[in-house]
């Protein structure tokens, strides 16, 4: 990042389509949004603290989970050179910057109007 403010997209009705439905790609999944809500604020969790954390979540689902996180790039995995292994999960700067958009979210659907 070099500081200077993100310019404006420029979208058109299919490219904003495209782009909305990739990130919710991103955070779809049972646990993703869980896994997400434990790591933000800079909160930086061993694999084991996620596993008691979520403890309806398998430890396979969990690796996957937050593997597909990795991947995407909104979490940072650190392994140190320990024996056991020490495994940290914590959220990059650009996963963190999804938390006012879930906040958005929250207040778009906390705003809804009864049914008529």
């Amino acid at each position: 990042m070099d500081g200077q403010p993100d310019k404006p997209h420029q979208y058109t009705r299919e490219t904003a389509t495209e782009g909305v439905e990739t990130a919710l790609r991103m955070i779809d999944g049972r646990w993703k949004l869980v896994i997400l809500f434990h790591l933000f604020g800079g909160q930086v969790l061993r694999f084991s603290e996620l596993e008691r954390a979520i403890p309806d979540i398998s430890q396979k689902m969990l690796i996957q989970q937050l593997r597909q996180m990795e991947v995407d790039g909104m979490v940072r995995r650190t392994i140190y050179p320990e024996v056991p292994p020490k495994v940290e999960y914590s959220l990059t700067e650009w996963g963190q910057a999804l938390c006012p958009a879930l906040d958005a979210l929250l207040t778009w659907v906390g705003n809804r109007p009864p049914p008529e």
